[in-house]
């Protein structure tokens, strides 16, 4: 017999396995998470954190929190810029302001924060919708069969080993995970092509800064290629360091024979100047590498995170992509583990994020190249996309997805365009609930939502008919009902609907299905929708 029986068991507890075990839980779902480690991160690993991510933490309730984290350690709106070094020449300006341009398509804003200070504010929010953490502990194998998973993990500090019982079980055990090996799950595309290393250090470099907001900063020189980021009161931060030497002949293995001296002179060299004193804390070695998994699942076992993709940090998307993997399978796995669901819901899964994800991944891998390895350039390389195209302009192709006659194949779509057609995110606006101001995304994220024009029909009543024939919870909305009002009258626009059509949108705020009209505004229509989009059998 097991000694815990849990309905999801999650292998990896960083950002991604707490956001996986916080979105479970938001849906209702218990989850198990075992980290090896003793913790949450102590390295203050800087991250981006996209509109689309932010989207997500503002669902469950903690947006605010992780901007007021954010706030304390870095200046807001950042530049993305090169330098010679950073007291030197300036090479090349990115992004002039990181949230430049971006501000009308969300209601929530790209930032940075450490992960040091994030997966604490997720950790908590896991635990307070029913996660179990259990850190220092290793899973030490796993076994499969058609019912769910049995797995064995230990507790590192007292050898005790207990036996899981979990239906289903998310592998986010980062880039060497365990568990793809064991599954043999191969990872395809460009492999290792540095093995880089990330100085910690203090010292106050706020002189160089010149009165700059700088939110990443990419050195190129003779010496070395890599990139700063400083946290207030600029007299700490990190410089990760890609390759040394000629560009045209780079060393590539950054860590071999290193030596904290040696970490200093690539410090000095990259700073541009020996006349600040600075202290190294730590170096930590990681391999660039730019790879997806040939499958992101296998039996009742799925990959996210790191360990169903891996790519470079330029562009600031890995952990960004890894979270909106939790967003996509947590409501499925929700729904089916409600009996709301087909058991075929969860191979969406595969379908709908390993293409995004692979986009991705060469997305960042074209930003690496262009900006700090330019020996790496081929003619096959991706052209680079605009970056809100690939934050919030993803599209889904599926079985949960019915298209309508609308799909153009498109793995990735400019979000001001793709105007509410079926796979892509539903458009953000901003209405008025009751006289206070919302955004659409506001009325997404934990249950399917019919949300219909302005004009009288019959979606509601049908809405409501459809799900009480499924058994299922349906949050149903009109404007210019309920108090829900379209100030602007932008929503059937955006939707690329007429006031007379509906959307349906799925939980994780993706457009399921589309009426431009009011045909098809029918109990049945919309059941058969429904049961189609959830793999059940037709009604």
């Amino acid at each position: 017999m097991p000694d815990i029986e849990v309905p999801v068991l999650i292998v990896g507890g960083s950002l991604v396995g707490m956001s996986t075990a916080m979105l479970l839980g938001h849906h209702g779902i218990r989850s198990l998470v075992v980290e090896h480690h003793r913790g949450t991160a102590i390295h203050p690993r800087a991250a981006m954190i996209t509109q689309r991510t932010m989207e997500v933490l503002r669902t469950v309730g903690v947006e605010q929190i992780v901007l007021q984290r954010s706030d304390e350690q870095f200046v807001q709106d950042g530049a993305i810029m090169a330098v010679e070094t950073l007291a030197g020449k300036e090479l090349t300006w990115f992004i002039a302001n990181l949230n430049e341009g971006v501000r009308d398509v969300s209601p929530s804003s790209r930032i940075f924060i450490t992960q040091s200070l994030l997966e604490p504010v997720l950790k908590a929010r896991s635990e307070e919708l029913g996660a179990q953490l259990r850190f220092a502990t290793e899973m030490i194998s796993f076994e499969e069969d058609r019912d769910g998973v049995t797995a064995q993990i230990r507790e590192r500090d007292t050898g005790q080993i207990s036996w899981v019982r979990a239906r289903y079980m998310i592998a986010a055990d980062g880039s060497h995970s365990r568990i793809r090996e064991v599954l043999g799950i191969r990872m395809l595309g460009h492999g290792v092509f540095s093995k880089s290393i990330t100085i910690y250090f203090r010292g106050d470099v706020s002189p160089l800064l010149r009165g700059r907001s700088l939110s990443v900063i990419y050195v190129l020189n003779s010496v070395l290629s890599g990139f700063f980021r400083i946290e207030k009161p600029f007299t700490s931060g990190f410089l990760a360091v890609h390759w040394l030497g000629d560009p045209k002949k780079p060393v590539t293995d950054v860590s071999e024979g290193l030596t904290e001296q040696r970490s200093l002179e690539l410090l000095r060299a990259a700073l541009g100047t020996g006349d600040v004193p600075v202290t190294i804390e730590n170096v930590m070695q990681w391999d660039a590498t730019a790879d997806t998994a040939e499958h992101f699942q296998k039996g009742r076992v799925f990959l996210a995170g790191d360990a169903a993709h891996v790519m470079p940090p330029s562009g600031g998307f890995g952990g960004n992509t890894g979270v909106q993997d939790a967003h996509n399978i947590a409501w499925k796995l929700a729904l089916v583990l409600k009996g709301k669901a087909g058991a075929e819901l969860l191979s969406t899964y595969d379908a709908e994020r390993r293409p995004a994800a692979a986009f991705t991944v060469e997305q960042a891998y074209s930003r690496y190249v262009t900006r700090s390895a330019p020996y790496l350039r081929s003619d096959n390389m991706q052209a680079i996309q605009n970056d809100l195209n690939i934050e919030l302009g993803y599209c889904y192709h599926s079985e949960a997805v019915i298209p309508g006659g609308e799909d153009n194949g498109l793995l990735h779509d400019n979000p001001r365009e793709s105007r509410g057609r079926p796979g892509t995110r539903a458009p953000h606006i901003f209405l008025e609930r009751n006289g206070k101001k919302i955004s659409t995304l506001d009325l997404f994220g934990r249950n399917f939502v019919l949300l219909a024009g302005p004009a009288r029909t019959v979606w509601l009543e049908s809405g409501r008919a459809a799900a009480r024939q499924l058994g299922l919870d349906l949050d149903t909305h009109q404007l210019g009902s309920g108090g829900l009002t379209d100030p602007d009258g932008s929503f059937s626009s955006a939707y690329g609907i007429t006031p007379a059509g509906a959307v349906l949108v799925r939980p994780d705020g993706f457009v399921a299905w589309r009426a431009k009209t009011a045909d098809g505004a029918s109990p049945a229509a919309l059941a058969s929708a429904l049961a189609s989009l959830l793999c059940r059998e037709p009604v």
